[in-house]
């Protein structure tokens, strides 16, 4: 068998696998935490109003985010009905795109091609073929397996894997960013041909990023561009700094897609509350309770790596001994990857809000410098070894452990048992907080102040509820539930361990 065709197989087969395991389960658990059933939930009511301009939530504006992760849910509803698994399906699709943006940049890179006959040999297989290096770019320093490494890295990695099961933006901007960066990172290599068209990818994803999770979509890819340059301590050449002239108005006029309709229809309300609030406060401030150290990043950073970690650890170690400005394209990537990792680490991390999945748009960095250390490993059965294992704890995992999680951290169940006992289709109390599950599954129910937020048990009294003249539905902390055993025309339904659900009757 030819070496170029074995590799076609291969990475076919490789493909197929990522594919079925990224789509797999996704619909198994309900939507968790305070981000998905609501992320989920102003989807739906896009889809319902037939309004892909304005994110709604419970009816009231819902300016935190913008418009890609609801398009891409919208869609799948469309398609194939409302439901966990199409409200993950977008995300999904993002996790591959990710993963196959990464391959795409390191088969530029790539050395020879996928293994050699005595390398399978030691699985087992033998395979009639030549030694061959294959082509190889010009100017390239040897990196035998680097695309085969750099896609198996990416897929397992756990920061992806997890992220890209949830209805999440973080990992819609690290689809963005990363395509964005791959561009940029290709019109670098010095094997690429037709310069101008990767610099124009570049700046289209940019204005993508920008749809997908606001002002860090140019934050990111800008940022890590510069960082590249000083860590390499040469200046961009002249079409990167003419490109700016027409690619900062692409980017402009793709974001704009969203943009300019939802700014000329709210105005002033939409800037104060999406670039004013969920920006510069969100960054500058603690308004929305999110405070970590100074260090939080670098010791997530290690977490999203799994199971990578001490791989991405040693390539670390041993950037000193790289050829920081050489123009071969492997020391290009290394400089690359690097100022990928720590320009958004340094930029969250002095952040007034640090959540994890800030710096989920890093793993594809990792993984680049993952699979340059794996491709000097002697033993690459162990690398395979950990993958594969990485792949079957997840579903060992999706399917035996995180069900008793899930159902403790959403109500999907609990409402399901009040309507079992009378209460189907009356008015729902919910909880702020951690979990916003109701305003998912109990759509068109819940109970919301003037503002916007949820009305909670504690904001009307059980007299102020009976005056309404119809039963409820009413979600409190499940510390509270002795409170209410024993008052009259009050039923205590159920719980599952953190919230308790109960019946009010007028």
């Amino acid at each position: 068998m030819h070496p170029s065709t074995l590799a076609k197989r291969v990475y076919l087969l490789l493909f197929a696998i990522i594919v079925v395991f990224y789509f797999y389960g996704l619909g198994k658990l309900p939507l968790l935490g305070p981000d998905e059933p609501r992320y989920a939930q102003v989807a739906r009511e896009m889809f319902l109003n037939h309004d892909l301009i304005t994110p709604r939530l419970g009816g009231h504006t819902w300016f935190e985010k913008p418009a890609l992760l609801y398009w891409m849910i919208v869609g799948a509803f469309k398609v194939f009905g409302v439901s966990e698994w199409s409200a993950r399906l977008g995300p999904a699709i993002c996790g591959l795109l990710t993963v196959i943006a990464v391959w795409f940049v390191a088969r530029e890179v790539d050395g020879a091609p996928i293994w050699s006959a005595a390398a399978w040999r030691r699985f087992g297989i033998d395979l009639e073929l030549r030694e061959q290096s294959g082509a190889r770019p010009p100017h390239s320093k040897l990196a035998p397996n680097f695309a085969f490494w750099a896609l198996i890295v990416t897929a397992t990695c756990l920061g992806l894997i997890v992220f890209s099961r949830a209805a999440s933006f973080d990992v819609v901007i690290t689809m963005t960013t990363t395509w964005s960066l791959a561009f940029f990172l290709l019109h670098e290599l010095p094997s690429t041909k037709s310069k101008r068209l990767l610099l124009a990818g570049f700046y289209v994803f940019v204005g993508v990023s920008l749809l997908a999770k606001g002002l860090v979509g140019i934050v990111i890819p800008f940022g890590v561009v510069g960082s590249y340059y000083v860590l390499r301590r040469a200046w961009p050449q002249r079409s990167v700094w003419l490109s700016l002239v027409w690619g900062v108005p692409l980017a402009l006029l793709v974001s704009a897609i969203w943009y300019g309709p939802v700014i000329a229809r709210h105005g002033w309300t939409f800037i104060d509350e999406f670039f004013v609030q969920h920006h510069f406060a969100r960054y500058i401030s603690n308004k929305y309770h999110h405070p970590q150290p100074l260090y939080f990043y670098p010791v997530i950073i290690l977490m999203l790596a799994l199971p990578w970690t001490v791989h991405l650890i040693i390539a670390l170690v041993k950037a000193r001994n790289w050829q920081w400005r050489g123009a071969d394209s492997i020391s290009i990537v290394r400089v690359f990857a690097l100022a990928w990792l720590l320009l958004p680490i340094v930029f969250f991390s002095f952040s007034g809000s640090k959540l994890p999945g800030y710096i989920l748009p890093v793993v594809p960095a990792v993984a680049l410098l993952v699979a340059d250390r794996l491709t000097v490993v002697q033993k690459t059965r162990w690398p395979l070894v950990i993958a594969g294992a990485t792949v079957v704890l997840v579903v060992i995992v999706l399917n035996f452990a995180a069900a008793p999680f899930a159902r403790r951290e959403s109500v999907k169940d609990l409402l399901a048992l009040a309507d079992a006992r009378g209460y189907a289709n009356t008015p729902v109390i919910a909880r702020r907080g951690d979990d916003r599950s109701p305003e998912f599954y109990a759509y068109g129910r819940v109970l919301y102040r003037a503002d916007g937020e949820v009305l909670t048990f504690d904001e009307i009294s059980v007299d102020e509820a009976r005056t309404r003249g119809a039963k409820f539905v009413v979600f409190i902390p499940v510390q509270y539930v002795e409170n209410y055993r024993g008052a009259p025309r009050i039923e205590i339904i159920g719980d599952n361990g953190h919230t308790a659900v109960l019946g009010w009757q007028p």
